[in-house]
């Protein structure tokens, strides 16, 4: 069982269009996949109801969810923005957190982990202790990264998951059809970061499956 929550359009700078990467996550034995192009208030209106109807077209094939990746929005807006997502039809708030290969505003992290509308955060940088721990107890997932440049990280964000409890998700991130991780690429990616085999389970299977069950077919 395969399911990635974080991958990319030509609704933002994703190279295909949604039916393809849907099509070629199948190929690669995926049961789910949630289609989160990065967003914020200029394009939310446009993007989000057209991976809805993304989702609906490919409804006989995989279970599509449509997201979306708050991108570089100012920390004090992302509760708002992460809200209205929602009542677009987003069924997966993820934040573009502060990875270390990008000028992400400060205190992102914070603001993400802080709100209950958020569901993961991304590729989270050198994330803190009390990051993760708010993390925890706001029921925020933390992205193991497959992503060139993200995944720096993996095995920080790995440990203070650890320590403060927090739940981890693997994801792509894919903007490409070679970025997409099959389930043995995918636990590589995992196992790198330090994760042990019940973790790695967790976050592969378990966690994911826990965030889109209502949706699953």
């Amino acid at each position: 069982m395969r399911i990635d929550l974080h991958t990319h359009t030509i609704f933002s700078d994703g190279d295909l269009i949604p039916s393809e990467l849907v099509r070629r996550a199948m190929d690669l034995g995926h049961t789910a996949i949630a289609i989160t192009d990065h967003v914020d208030i200029t394009n939310m209106d446009l993007v989000v109801p057209n991976i809805v109807k993304a989702a609906e077209l490919s409804a006989d094939y995989i279970t599509v969810v449509p997201g979306v990746e708050l991108t570089y929005i100012p920390p004090s807006k992302i509760d708002m923005m992460a809200k209205r997502a929602k009542s677009l039809g987003a069924e997966i708030v993820v934040v573009h957190g502060e990875t270390v290969v990008e000028p992400v505003p400060k205190n992102t992290n914070l603001k993400a982990v802080m709100s209950a509308n958020v569901d993961i955060l991304a590729h989270p940088g050198f994330i803190t202790a009390e990051e993760a721990v708010i993390a925890a107890e706001n029921g925020v997932a933390l992205e193991i990264s497959g992503r060139a440049g993200h995944n720096i990280t993996n095995g920080h964000v790995a440990n203070m998951a650890r320590t403060a409890g927090v739940k981890l998700v693997i994801n792509s991130d894919a903007h490409s059809p070679d970025n997409l991780m099959d389930e043995r690429r995918a636990a590589i990616v995992g196992s790198g970061a330090g994760l042990t085999d019940n973790e790695l389970k967790a976050a592969l299977n378990d966690t994911p499956y826990s965030m889109i069950r209502h949706l699953m077919k």
